[in-house]
């Protein structure tokens, strides 16, 4: 016959409590790397909006007041690794510190790492030259014995603001947004976009 099995003695305290402060380090440990990757990979970022190109179509001066057709093409690349979806998004036109023209942006989605061309066209109602905004002389073309005149210019600035959202790992909402400020020079002569910086 076999020797009787001796019973074992149950864990001691000082074992549970080692066992208890191995699994906290190593949870906290865990904790630190999804955030880590977390902040790395997948934090959001606002998108970036480019305008590419400043049209007026249709441009007229008469009496004092100026009336034109305005367009603006941007590119919107949205740099996560969600989907961006925009609302609330609008395109502002100034002139003199006055708002002179407004369009919504319609609401959409930009997927993952993409980039989308957008385009803006609006009439604008016919408004009066300031006297206040001195209008600019073009510059000087020089051809060797004098300079041709572009003429007077007018400036204008368009603000495009974007907002929206972007879902983490489709439980966690950030709200983003981008805006870009252009300031648009314009022959007042033949309404000619004579530069535009943003």
């Amino acid at each position: 016959m076999g020797k009787p099995l001796k019973p074992q003695k149950p864990p001691s305290g000082r074992t549970n409590l080692a066992s208890c402060v191995v699994a906290t380090i190593f949870l906290i440990f865990v904790v630190i790397v999804i955030l880590i990757v977390f902040l790395a990979l997948f934090k959001p970022k606002d998108p970036k909006i480019t305008v590419t190109a400043v049209q007026l179509p249709t441009f007229s001066v008469a009496n004092g007041t100026v009336n034109f057709t305005f367009s603006q093409y941007a590119s919107v690349k949205n740099p996560n690794r969600a989907v961006f979806t925009h609302y609330d998004s609008t395109l502002q036109l100034l002139y003199a510190g006055s708002q002179v023209g407004f369009m919504f942006v319609p609401a959409g989605k930009i997927d993952s790492g993409r980039t989308q061309y957008m385009a803006a066209t609006f009439s604008v109602q016919s408004f009066p030259l300031s006297v206040a905004q001195p209008q600019n002389v073009g510059p000087t073309l020089t051809d060797g014995l004098g300079g041709v005149r572009v003429g007077p210019t007018m400036e204008i600035e368009s603000r495009m603001d974007m907002a929206g959202r972007v879902r983490v790992l489709h439980f966690f909402t950030h709200h983003v947004e981008a805006k870009v400020d252009c300031r648009v020079a314009i022959a007042v002569s033949d309404g000619s976009v004579m530069g535009f910086h943003c």
